[in-house]
């Protein structure tokens, strides 16, 4: 099968790459710019989702995986948040598997977000969650028996690929070695539901085998408390705390970032079995990003 993998240079994107190429599938990675070199073998179409010139390319492909959603990361600091996330999830989300639909790929996933299913209130009051419920119920109204297409909604994603910039896991580590003096050692109250980059990439290898069209999954792995997960890179980076839990925004974690607010906790078990993919990772992961960021 020949796949497109569009968002190829975040973590969720690049992974999935080198998963489906390692199953030994024909992947091209879209994105606007320069692959990381981990994926330099890989065929890349240089473009963005909301362009239209690369809508006459998407012909080539058999099944699509969309893991380029924006979030606050990419928005402009000159543009309203209603207006951004309208034009580039809400309306160019939906528009772009369009696209894809007309130009005869078979099967879509979209890798989204789990808060309008974990916190559906929010969908009325953060312009960020209301974009990505607009365009993962939009995406998946386009599904057909032609054109079937589904949606991986996640929590927290760790993992690492080599050349691939994750900034946030990087300070994460440095802060969990103690080279972060300034920022206090503690966790903040409440905790969420995490998923490795690994059982992202095999979910997304089983909804394009049988997902259920037209569904949107909620996956994820483990609930652990902030508490729990933070003590975890300690562990890793060889400097095991007993953290004390905070009420107050934390350095790592601010409030803009944790749109089911401050100290909240979201917490469940995943009912999608025929999706196939492994889970009890997280432990090893952070074991696995602590070594990519602190190397002997």
């Amino acid at each position: 099968m020949s796949v497109l993998i569009v968002g190829g240079t975040g973590l969720t994107g690049a992974h999935a790459a080198l998963h489906l190429k390692a199953a030994g599938e024909d992947v091209t990675v879209m994105s606007r710019g320069d692959l990381p070199a981990s994926l330099a073998g890989l065929p890349h179409l240089r473009g963005s989702y909301l362009d239209e010139v690369v809508r006459d390319r998407l012909g080539a492909f058999d099944q699509l995986v969309f893991a380029a959603g924006a979030d606050i990361r990419q928005q402009p600091p000159d543009e309203d948040p209603e207006a951004f996330y309208t034009r580039v999830n809400s309306e160019g989300v939906p528009q772009f598997f369009r696209w894809a639909r007309e130009a005869g790929v078979q099967t879509a996933v979209y890798i989204g977000t789990y808060y309008p299913q974990v916190v559906p209130d929010k969908i009325d009051s953060s312009p960020y969650v209301r974009s990505r419920h607009l365009a993962d119920t939009g995406l998946r109204a386009l599904n057909t028996a032609e054109f079937r297409v589904c949606s991986l909604n996640a929590p927290f994603i760790l993992g690492c690929v080599p050349g691939v910039s994750l900034p946030h896991l990087e300070g994460l580590v440095h802060y969990a070695a103690g080279r972060m003096p300034d920022l206090p050692a503690v966790a903040p109250e409440g905790g969420v539901n995490h998923i490795s980059s690994q059982s992202m990439s095999e979910a997304i290898v089983g909804a394009l085998a049988h997902g259920e069209g037209g569904k949107a999954y909620l996956v994820g792995d483990e609930n652990l408390s902030w508490k729990a997960y933070l003590e975890l890179f300690f562990a890793a980076a060889g400097n095991p705390q007993d953290l004390p839990v905070s009420d107050q925004e934390h350095p790592l974690f601010p409030d803009v970032i944790l749109y089911a607010g401050r100290n909240a906790t979201i917490s469940y078990v995943p009912d999608n079995a025929e999706l196939g993919y492994t889970t009890g990772l997280i432990g090893e992961t952070v074991r696995q990003v602590v070594a990519a960021y602190l190397p002997e």
